[in-house]
């Protein structure tokens, strides 16, 4: 498992999380219970913090940053992710809040300052500018991002479900 310290802090991990021996975490991170980060993943907690929920995946060669105490960015921006999450392959998490039971589609960015209330499906390849805030229960996609329809219930259903199948994947892969 490849967890790295910067200045002073050291990545916690919460009971049953799985970081993938090709990933790295560094810094300010702290992983909720169950969760699970991929192969080639990076998540650094250098300039600020990151906080990911419970029973969330992070999938393979996804970035996760934050934004600096600056004077272009006061106080920075953090990286919040909540429970129940499924970020897919190749996702760019920069400086931003993910509400519980998102699921975050293949290549999608979303950038600082962008906040996702919960229940809300992103689809591959969009795009969330900085700032902009994504209203729970509803599908988006584009880039940027625009408001296609509300989810019907076998697809918020399905957010949930998502979780707790990678809860099943990386407790199979902590087996061996």
């Amino acid at each position: 498992m490849a967890l790295r310290s910067y200045h002073g802090k050291t990545p916690q991990l919460g009971k049953g999380a799985y970081v993938d021996d090709a990933a790295l975490v560094i810094g300010d991170v702290v992983l909720g219970e169950d969760s699970s980060v991929w192969p080639m993943t990076v998540i650094r907690g250098d300039v600020n913090s990151v906080r990911i929920g419970a029973r969330t995946n992070i999938q393979d060669n996804s970035v996760l940053h934050v934004t600096h105490d600056g004077k272009f960015s006061p106080g920075g921006y953090t990286l919040t992710v909540g429970d129940d999450v499924t970020a897919g392959h190749r996702v760019i998490l920069h400086a931003c809040t993910v509400g519980n039971r998102c699921l975050i589609g293949m290549g999608a960015i979303i950038m600082d300052g962008a906040v996702l209330e919960d229940d809300v499906m992103l689809a591959a390849g969009s795009l969330v500018p900085g700032g902009k805030r994504l209203a729970a229960g509803y599908l988006y996609m584009g880039s940027p991002v625009k408001q296609v329809r509300e989810l019907n219930a076998e697809e918020l259903e399905s957010l949930r479900y998502s979780a707790e199948h990678y809860v099943e994947v990386k407790s199979a892969h902590q087996a061996g």
